[in-house]
């Protein structure tokens, strides 16, 4: 068997077809992250790289990255993906070990979370949320029973996770760790696991993620700053303060595209993890609610193309749609209140917004795979309906 014929193509008609408020969300939320990505990082690129379009050069190349990548997955069967379930969990695992070996594993401000392939660095955690989706999605259909029944099989999953989660915080990247084990719990609850087996699993990852943010020093002194960043505006509040202002600046209406003054060197990662900010300086409240829109809107045609996978007898195809909507969500909400002060600092990015390859190309493999989805919706309903008409065609 060549490799070839593991896909089946989709169609430019088929493609066309798919849920179109979805896709158009996704298209908008693109545009929108481009033209940020080229407004936020101006400054920067101009005084790092002596052209003030670097990033914006090299965002687009990560989109056209993408959507190469995204092309593939559409082409690939969800069967398949369910059958690869456990090797892409392993190969996922396997990143997140070698990105800590030193020679291997890039570190950059303290972190070492990314693997350097050249044309962009590979963030293994992107990898392993997408992954460990994929898994306990095909085992949510594999042990539906022991899920449902018992303790064994909602803890199995969450034991494999927790091998995950250690991992991320040796690198460390306590973001992403909440995250993962939010999506997986939320996954298990989906997939019929008991309330109260839930609720109690959830106090005591809430108790133990508590532990691990006030075991470092740093972590710490994140959440007291995120609680008054005007106590130390010049030191360890400084990033938060000066998004902040930029919420300020930008009013009802905002500053128009390309004239804030945040990004001119004044707030640190104005293109990666505080463009909300800037976004937000430039069109104001009024393009802030509207960027949250499209991601809601985005994220709830995802779990409607979901639902409708469940409706037609296809849970892995389901639970993937559930998985990835709560992942971009997860982020989404993380991202924001960061930037609006409401969580402490982490190094999540804003979804399809924010500069980085990783992040954009996973993401938009994973909303390739919802679409991938509903075509594979409306080719078992058009065979239900053919099959429906043959038997009346009989009698």
């Amino acid at each position: 068997m060549t490799w070839l014929a593991l896909f089946d193509r989709v169609s430019l008609r088929e493609f066309i077809r798919v849920d179109a408020w979805f896709l158009a969300s996704v298209v908008a939320i693109l545009a929108l992250g481009l033209v940020m990505v080229s407004s936020a990082s101006i400054s920067i690129s101009e005084s790092i790289h002596g052209h003030p379009y670097f990033f914006m050069v090299r965002q687009s190349l990560y989109l056209f990255l993408g959507l190469t990548f995204g092309a593939v997955m559409l082409s690939l069967p969800t069967a398949q993906l369910q059958k690869w379930g456990i090797l892409m969990m392993g190969l996922s695992l396997i990143l997140l070990i070698l990105v800590l070996v030193p020679g291997i594993g890039k570190s950059v401000n303290g972190s070492r979370r990314w693997i350097n392939l050249v044309v962009f660095n590979l963030q293994a955690s992107e990898v392993a949320k997408v992954c460990m989706v994929v898994y306990v999605s095909g085992y949510l259909v594999r042990r539906a029973d022991r899920v449902r029944e018992g303790w064994v099989g909602f803890v199995l999953p969450l034991c494999l996770c927790s091998v995950f989660l250690l991992f991320l915080l040796f690198e460390p990247d306590f973001g992403a760790s909440v995250v993962l084990l939010g999506t997986v719990m939320v996954l298990l609850f989906l997939g019929g696991a008991p309330l109260y087996q839930f609720l109690l699993l959830l106090a005591a990852a809430v108790c133990m993620l508590g532990v691990v943010a006030i075991s470092e020093s740093y972590r710490l002194k994140r959440l007291m700053n995120f609680i008054d960043p005007w106590a130390d505006p010049f030191n360890e509040g400084y990033q938060l303060s000066q998004a902040l202002i930029a919420y300020g600046r930008g009013e009802w209406f905002g500053l128009g595209l390309g004239n804030s003054v945040q990004k001119l060197s004044y707030l640190p990662e104005a293109h990666t993890d505080f463009v909300f900010s800037i976004w937000v300086e430039e069109t104001g409240m009024v393009g802030g609610l509207l960027l949250i829109l499209l991601f809601g809107l985005m994220v709830s045609r995802a779990f409607k193309i979901g639902y409708r996978a469940m409706s037609l007898d296809r849970p892995f195809a389901a639970y993937m749609c559930f998985g990835f909507a709560i992942l971009i969500l997860a982020q989404v909400i993380i991202n924001i209140g960061v930037n609006t002060g409401f969580l402490p600092t982490k190094g999540l990015t804003l979804p399809l917004i924010s500069f980085g390859g990783s992040s954009l190309i996973i993401t938009l493999a994973s909303l390739f795979v919802v679409a991938r989805v509903d075509v594979e919706n409306r080719r078992a309903q058009w065979s239900d309906s053919s099959a429906n008409m043959d038997k009346e065609s009989e009698r």
